[in-house]
Order: structure tokens, then sequence, then C-alpha cells
């Protein structure tokens, strides 16, 4: 329940974010979304990797959600600071660059449907933040397209997941 719970509102962030960098919301309203997000995947960190009966697994699965938190909070510090979104590029780099095992980790330890469609999500989460590498940290002129990836991305593999997750369809 508590997935669901979090993927929801990455599915929300990512989707206003796509809106963002499509120009239809503002920076300072951006921030909101960013920091709710944020919040919901830090208290999910909170919860399972050091709550009662963490392990190694949970203690890893914490480290990698706090990649989605630390990038929703650097995002809401951007706009509130009006930082340019260079050192969250370079960031976004080093989790992409960290999406590749962990991508190619889930494929090969899938065992269900569900395990096969996170290891795919994770493939187009590592794929979006290069994305935000090249359009951030390089300044190339991808903010189109990058808008729309983290938009669908929000759709199929937050928001719709996370929502039949809460609903018990999943």
């Amino acid at each position: 329940m508590l997935t669901g719970f979090v993927l929801f509102y990455v599915g929300a962030v990512l989707f206003l974010n796509g809106l963002w960098l499509m120009g239809r919301i503002a920076d300072r309203e951006i921030v909101v979304i960013n920091v709710v997000a944020a919040t919901v995947s830090g208290a999910s960190v909170l919860h399972d990797a050091f709550g009662a009966g963490a392990g190694a697994a949970s203690i890893r699965n914490g480290a990698l959600s706090l990649l989605f938190c630390t990038t929703y909070l650097w995002v809401a510090y951007n706009r509130f600071s009006g930082a340019d979104g260079r050192g969250l590029g370079w960031f976004s780099l080093f989790v992409a660059v960290t999406a590749i095992p962990v991508t190619l980790r889930a494929f090969a330890e899938a065992a269900s449907g569900t395990e096969l469609w996170l290891a795919g999500n994770w493939l187009v989460w590592g794929v979006l933040w290069f994305l935000y590498f090249l359009l951030l940290a390089l300044g190339r002129p991808i903010q189109r397209q990058t808008a729309w990836v983290t938009l669908l991305a929000g759709i199929f593999t937050g928001w719709l997941p996370g929502f039949l997750l809460l609903d018990g369809l999943v």
C-alpha cells in the first residue's frame, strides 16, 4: 500500500513538472508539489529503511528512493532560489548512471509481471534523469522533449500504477 501511495505522488510531481517544463505552471508555483512529493518519498524512506524490520533490502530501497526525494527537493530549491539547475543536472547524471545497474538487476531478478514493470520503470526513470542532465548541465535544447517524457512518465510509471495499487487492482 505504501508503494502505491508514493507512486501516486511520483506521478503527480512528474506530470506537473512536465507541464511546468512546457511553461504552463509558474516557477514558484511548482515548488509546492515538489516539496510534497519529497516529503512523501522521504517519509517512506524513514519508515522502510529505518523502521521496525528494516534490513539490507529495505535500506537499499531507501537509498534508491532518496534519489527521487533529493531530485524533488532540488527542483523546489532551484525554483525558489532562482538557481540555474546545473547542479541538479550533474546530480541527474549520477542518478542516470546509478539507474543502469539497478535496471539490469531488476530485469535479471524479475519473477512476476509487476517486477518486470518495475524494471521497466527504472529504465524510463534513468532515461528521464539523463535527459535532465543533457538539458540542465549541458544546456542542450531539448526542453520540449524532456517535458513530454516527464509528463508521460508521470502518468505511466507513477500515477496510473499508484492509483491501481491504492485501489487494490494490482
